[in-house]
């Protein structure tokens, strides 16, 4: 399956991914936490609500993913593009702080993740802006011209 313009799908792919990972950061979190004798019922606490967060951020951008998808809206694509833009950026801030030292590898890896998956919806949704509306085809929008058939009657 080839996703061309896709965002809807793009956005729940983000949305599941992104959730795992979150999800999986917060368990490690609390596992070692309790494991080192900290505050463990505070950490397991924030991280339900940190989880919670995540999940309604980009549950949010998943549905803005979908109506830019299904509406064929140049609105709502330009809405889900300035969203990404910004997620990329922060990623790339969390990335930079790992490689100086200050994070872990999981942590690096998650932003490269979510860098990555970031850049990707909006390419999609750059080429959804590309058509305003009309159908979307793979070969970058150009059309062929028809020659009508002249028939001798």
């Amino acid at each position: 399956m080839k996703l061309t313009y896709q965002t809807g799908i793009a956005a729940l792919i983000q949305f599941i991914v992104l959730s795992f990972l979150t999800l999986g950061s917060q368990i490690f979190s609390v596992v070692d936490t309790c494991t080192k004798g900290g505050e463990c019922v505070s950490n397991l606490i924030t991280s339900v609500i940190l989880y919670i967060l995540v999940a309604v951020v980009f549950g949010t951008i998943w549905l803005i993913g979908v109506a830019a998808q299904t509406r064929r809206s140049k609105r709502w694509a330009l809405v889900l593009i300035c969203i990404e833009a910004m997620i990329a950026f922060v990623s790339l801030f969390s990335v930079k702080l790992n490689l100086r030292g200050h994070g872990n590898l999981p942590g690096l890896l998650m932003s490269l993740a979510i860098f990555a998956l970031a850049v990707w919806i909006i390419s999609l949704a750059y080429r959804l802006t590309r058509f305003e509306g009309q159908r979307i085809r793979s070969g970058g929008g150009r059309q062929r011209r028809r020659q009508r058939r002249h028939t001798v009657s």
